[in-house]
């Protein structure tokens, strides 16, 4: 069963994501695809995360999906026109990629070529209707397509926005352009998850709350300086800056987030940065039970 059909069941879904290499050597990519898909059912490829150039998300998507595995595909809007845009989702759709998630993307002078000039031809809005229209069989130029390519559409949320009244109206405007599910930035706290997920709960679409696991204070502190809507308690940092076994806190301390959040939400997304081989225990000690999960096939 797929990812769509479940969350349209209404089961509680893990997703993770992986970056495409930078290179050609999908050595590491591909051992850290695998050991994640016996516990998730879908896994995100990023489109050059935070502005650095990588191999194409699309090809490497389509690496997982040749591996059984289901990707989710991540393209933004920084970095090709229209064109291009639909142009890569037609070829998503021929290689058997439904899933993707739509994104703005990081501004280019934050990653490994600062002096790119981004694209933003089309607002992520407008990214989002071009896949939900040539689901209906046609471009966003009103021409119709042989045949349709029909998407399961994410949009990314944040539950900590400073204004959530704004962040509202953002989700609001991603849902009435087609997206079906959201995936939001990391979580640390139930309570103010608990308030999004209030607000958002009238536009009656699956969260999936996304999950970091913290490495250290240092990490932690950086977020709250740098990732705008994180808020990573002091009580954690504290946590981590005292224990002597960081990655037995880790888990300890994102298994506990887990387990508060769980009925709030319809999922988790998790980024491991780094810490793929802890994922399993996190999910074992958050009472998320997985086994071997049922690979797909080739397109």
């Amino acid at each position: 069963m797929n990812l769509k059909k479940k969350l349209e069941q209404g089961q509680f879904v893990v997703t993770s994501e992986v970056a495409p290499p930078k290179g050609t050597d999908t050595t590491a990519l591909m051992k850290e695809a695998h050991e994640l898909a016996a516990f998730v059912d879908a896994i995100n490829v990023t489109d050059n995360q935070r502005a650095i150039m990588r191999a194409a998300s699309l090809v490497t998507a389509y690496l997982l999906l040749r591996e059984g595995i289901e990707p989710i595909y991540q393209l933004t809007v920084r970095d090709r026109n229209r064109l291009a845009l639909q142009s890569d989702l037609l070829g998503a759709s021929l290689l058997g990629i439904t899933n993707i998630l739509a994104l703005s993307g990081d501004p280019p002078h934050v990653g490994d070529h600062p002096d790119t000039k981004g694209v933003y031809d089309l607002d992520l809005m407008a990214l989002i209707r071009a896949a939900k229209k040539l689901g209906a069989g046609e471009d966003l130029g009103g021409n119709k397509l042989e045949g349709k390519a029909e998407f399961f559409v994410a949009a990314a949320a944040n539950p900590g926005a400073a204004d959530l009244e704004v962040e509202m109206s953002k989700c609001k405007a991603k849902v009435e352009a087609g997206a079906d599910f959201f995936q939001t930035q990391a979580v640390y706290e139930a309570a103010s998850f608990e308030k999004f997920i209030r607000r958002s709960g009238a536009f009656k679409k699956p969260v999936l709350a996304g999950i970091i696991p913290v490495k250290n204070a240092k990490m932690a502190r950086y977020m709250n300086e740098k990732v705008p809507g994180i808020h990573v308690p002091e009580t954690i940092i504290e946590a981590m800056d005292k224990a002597a076994d960081k990655e037995e806190a880790c888990v300890e301390i994102t298994a506990r987030i887990i387990r508060d959040i769980k009925p709030l939400a319809q999922g988790i997304h998790i980024m491991p940065i780094g810490w793929t081989h802890l994922v399993p225990k996190i999910l074992e000690r958050a009472e998320i039970f997985r086994g071997p999960q049922e690979v797909i096939g080739e397109p």
